[in-house]
């Protein structure tokens, strides 16, 4: 008689709790990071929102680092080294 293995799609729940920094009440001063996922126009987009902080809102200084490529998460060490340099990060992309 043959064995028929049948296996369960329904995985662990895994749940963990990060704490979230509130956002700040004024960018006057800081240094904002963008993430820059590598897909078309990204760099552009952040370019203009770069300035516009600048501009409108005191942001002192843009750093702008690119990932690896859109389809993989940021490597841990831009990760780490946006964390320590910026106030505030935003990813996302464009096309």
């Amino acid at each position: 008689m043959a064995t028929l293995e049948v296996l369960s799609p329904v995985g662990d729940l895994r749940t963990s709790a990060t704490a979230i920094p509130a956002l700040p009440g004024d960018l006057a001063g800081l240094t904002v990071g963008f993430l820059d996922n590598t897909k078309h126009n990204f760099d552009r987009l952040v370019m203009g929102m770069g300035a516009l902080l600048q501009e409108r809102f005191g942001v002192r200084r843009i750093v702008h680092v690119k990932k690896a490529n859109a389809a993989t998460a940021a490597a841990p060490e831009i990760v780490a080294a946006l964390a320590k340099e910026c106030d505030l990060v935003f990813t996302g992309s464009a096309d």
